[in-house]
């Protein structure tokens, strides 16, 4: 049984299937907010926290609007991807303005 985080309290597979019951089963109910509330207690889940289970997968079924985990992941990695690059940058801008100052120094004392 694979979990997504490990802080997580259900698996991958779990929440799937829950989500899958609610899309499935909506329509046997008045709304959708009737069918979370019944679906959750099955799972042993809260009504909010299945909610927002079948929020993400409109996400990432195109369905509503937001980002999909892998285009989460893709920020992610673009974000820590531009903090080493100006940390990088900051480090090169340090050294030239040094040896700038070594070399104005050293053309100072001929």
């Amino acid at each position: 049984m694979e979990k997504g985080n490990p802080g997580n309290r259900f698996s991958t597979e779990v929440r799937a299937r829950a989500v899958r019951m609610v899309l499935e089963n909506e329509a046997d109910y008045k709304s959708r907010s009737q069918a979370i509330a019944s679906i959750s207690e099955k799972f042993g889940c809260s009504r909010d926290t299945l909610r927002g289970w079948v929020n993400k997968q409109a996400v990432e079924d195109g369905t509503r609007d937001g980002l999909t985990q892998s285009e989460r992941d893709e920020l992610k990695a673009l974000q820590r991807e531009n903090r080493e690059l100006k940390q990088a940058n900051e480090i090169l801008r340090k050294a030239s303005a040094f040896f700038a100052a070594a070399d104005l120094d050293r053309q100072w004392k001929r």
